[in-house]
This record gives structure tokens, C-alpha cells and sequence, in this order.
């Protein structure tokens, strides 16, 4: 019941500005279309409370996800961890610096609890990633 998806993708931007984008929990959030609500539960933005709406039949009301950031190495790495009653998710992302910017390098582990979920993931993570992309290219768009 575990789904892996590696992606990644080049934007056109210092991995310094990619950084700032990416070890914010809250870009991260918005980022995802299944949650719903979150909150940044500690001053550092290192937790944060997902609430998350799963298209699937046996989870009939919002799951609470908590994550955490476990690792951050500004400017090139964050890794967080999240847990919930119906699955836990393992986020890492990797700046590289290229010669036109930087890559953004995407690995996730989706362990599933109830069945459905990981079939879930597996037909969706490709789209939040690209979500993801999306919310870090028009975060450049507004601040170049």
C-alpha cells in the first residue's frame, strides 16, 4: 500500500528564491488540491495541520494530517513528514543549482491505511506536482 513518485522540474530562478518558496509548509499546503484547510501550528512554520478531503469510499469526513519539517538545509533541501489515521506522507524536495536556475527535485512516499488510498495517490501525485509547479511558478511571476 505504498505509492513513490520522483519528479522534477527547472524554473528559472536562484535556488536562494526556489528556497524561499519551498520551505514555506504553508506554499506547500496551498499547493495540494485535496487540502481543504491547514495551520501553521508553531512559530518557526515547522508543523502545520492539514485537513484533507479524499475522493475515496471508506473515508467519509476530513483526515487531519500533521506534518513536519525533519530536515531543512537552506538553501537546497527540506524534508517533512506527515501522519494521519489513514496514511502517512514523506516529502523531500532538492534545489540544484543549474546553469538557467535551479531544478526542483521531488520525491514522495504515500503509505496508505485503508484501501484506496494509495490508488488515490498513484493516479494523482503527478498532478499535484505539477500543482506545485504551478504555485512556485507564479510565486516568481509576482516577486521578479
Amino acid at each position: 500500500m505504498t505509492v513513490r513518485v520522483d519528479r522534477s522540474f527547472d524554473v528559472a530562478a536562484s535556488p536562494e528564491r526556489v528556497w524561499e518558496f519551498i520551505a514555506d509548509p504553508a506554499n506547500r499546503a496551498r499547493a495540494i488540491s485535496v487540502v481543504q484547510e491547514y495551520t501553521v501550528d508553531d512559530s518557526d512554520g515547522r508543523r502545520v495541520t492539514w485537513q484533507v478531503e479524499l475522493p475515496i469510499p471508506l473515508v467519509r469526513k476530513t483526515v487531519t494530517v500533521n506534518t513536519k519539517d525533519v530536515t531543512r538545509r537552506p538553501p537546497e533541501y527540506v524534508k517533512f513528514v506527515g501522519k494521519s489515521k489513514v496514511m502517512d506522507v514523506t516529502g523531500e524536495h532538492d534545489i540544484v543549482d543549474t546553469e538557467d536556475g535551479a531544478c526542483l527535485e521531488n520525491h514522495f512516499v504515500v503509505d496508505g491505511k485503508l484501501p484506496g488510498v494509495e490508488k488515490f495517490f498513484k493516479r494523482n501525485l503527478d498532478a499535484e506536482l505539477r500543482n506545485l509547479q504551478r504555485a512556485l511558478e507564479r510565486d516568481l511571476q509576482t516577486t521578479q
